[in-house]
């Protein structure tokens, strides 16, 4: 009787790490997920898989997980993924983004895994061309962004020199039920939500003209959680996300009328970010190799997580403890 392929979600508790561990479990797999609960809650691990509690960072611990399971599969999604704070926490950035990634990837060589799925970003493109295509240059503006291209470049020396099989995902501004709501530095949408309901105002960064396409979790998680049966997907970079862009102010917009039962006081605008302004890309490569197709309306996906942001209530948002840089950083980021 054969055995059964055991499969290694990192960032398990996660947002988008526990919607994968729950399509990974639809599919019939044994999965183990692993996560040190700082942006993620248990309850979101499915109750059909095993947790770990601990940190990629903890080599010792992720010796430990393989020595004791004959992991087939990982999916790596564990990470710090406030992109625009990692500017001011340099060293964390990297010890969480780039030497927690290289433990796993070490492991997976010495231990045959059969592929290695890598949770990257679009913000290894930084600034450049429209629409971002898998073959346009990175040319990352920011430490994370820095952070997920050092690693998909080790996974293609992996590869070369080892055969470690990988699958790369460049995703962007994922959304839905199970994110973390209470993070201040990243996931506008969630920050948006949980203002409303605290009767603040929203809070934008300039004019809000800055633009992205923002990807519901339900249009993305199957197609990952498939993909490793896919054997023309092993060893490419994909981009994976909405096809249409939108200006953050028209976003807020959207965002006040799916939460209507919260008084807003308005929008706030605070000193623009050094950031990329526009930021969406081409979706060809993955429509052809995975069949992915995105299928959920901004509207309909806002209207879903308001649902669920409304049941779950105020999440109390914590001031990062880790800052190593204060010059240039926003004010309310201060605070």
């Amino acid at each position: 009787m054969k055995e059964e392929e055991k499969i290694l979600v990192t960032g398990g508790a996660g947002f988008i790490g526990s919607h994968l561990v729950d399509e990974l479990v639809k599919l019939g797999k044994k999965v183990i997920a692993l996560d040190d609960l700082s942006g993620g809650f248990k309850e979101n691990v499915n109750p059909k898989a095993e947790f770990v509690h601990g940190s990629v960072t903890d080599k010792e611990l992720i010796e430990k997980v393989f020595k004791e399971n004959k992991i087939d599969f990982v999916f790596h999604f564990a990470a710090y993924a406030a992109e625009g704070l990692s500017h001011f926490i340099r060293k964390f950035n990297y010890e969480n983004n780039l030497i927690g990634s290289i433990n796993l990837i070490n492991e997976s060589i010495k231990n045959k895994v059969k592929c290695f799925v890598f949770a990257s970003s679009i913000a290894v493109y930084g600034k450049n061309q429209l629409p971002m295509k898998e073959e346009t240059i990175p040319l990352p503006e920011d430490p994370y962004g820095i952070a997920k291209y050092a690693i998909e470049q080790d996974l293609v020396a992996a590869h070369k020199m080892f055969g470690l099989n990988y699958i790369i995902y460049r995703m962007h501004n994922v959304y839905g039920s199970r994110q973390h709501i209470g993070d201040k530095y990243r996931n506008v949408i969630g920050i948006f939500m949980n203002q409303i309901m605290q009767d603040k105002p929203i809070t934008i960064f300039g004019d809000g003209e800055q633009s992205r396409a923002f990807t519901h979790i339900n249009d993305i998680a199957p197609t990952i959680a498939k993909s490793i049966s896919e054997r023309t997907a092993y060893n490419e970079v994909f981009n994976l996300g909405s096809d249409e862009p939108h200006s953050v102010k028209t976003l807020a917009d959207k965002v006040i009328s799916v939460m209507k039962n919260g008084e807003v006081h308005g929008i706030h605008h605070e000193q623009a970010r050094k950031e990329v302004v526009h930021a969406y890309c081409d979706h060809e490569k993955a429509k052809k190799i995975l069949d992915y197709q995105a299928k959920v309306s901004l509207q309909e996906g806002l209207k879903d997580m308001a649902e669920w942001v409304k049941k779950v209530g105020i999440r109390k948002t914590t001031k990062f403890e880790n800052i190593e840089i204060e010059e240039n950083l926003p004010p309310s980021w201060k605070k």
